[in-house]
């Protein structure tokens, strides 16, 4: 059965998509700190590993480890912005929730310095 709301198909699809994909990210900027913080550390960080790579290798670990948290930070903002839109009274099942989110944002971010460890010192 196919969504009444998913219309188009090929490119169309594609450039819609690539739109929804921009305001999601300067959605994220603008309203959760977290990813803004997160997206100073990636425009500090991404000159450095181009830097201190010893090979497009190193440097593809090392940029991709700056993507997967900003990956997971919109996961989790995701998981709250849902979270928040269902009630904003405490539940337990939505603490859950959110809590996992926050894990996975520290183990991508636990990820990242374990992979910048292991260039720069391995």
């Amino acid at each position: 059965m196919r969504s009444p709301h998913k219309k188009s198909g090929g490119i169309a699809r594609l450039i819609k998509a690539f739109g929804y994909s921009r305001n999601g990210l300067r959605s994220a900027f603008r309203h959760e700190a977290a990813f803004r913080q997160e997206v100073l550390l990636f425009v500090i960080l991404l000159p450095l590993a181009l830097w201190v790579s010893r090979s497009v290798a190193e440097a593809a670990i090392l940029i991709g480890s700056l993507i997967f948290v900003l990956l997971v930070e919109l996961i989790n903002s995701a998981i709250e912005a849902v979270s928040d839109a269902v009630t904003l009274d405490q539940h337990p099942f939505i603490a859950r929730a959110k809590d996992y989110g926050s894990a996975a944002v520290l183990l991508a971010l636990i990820l990242a310095v374990l992979a910048w460890s292991a260039v720069l010192w391995g």
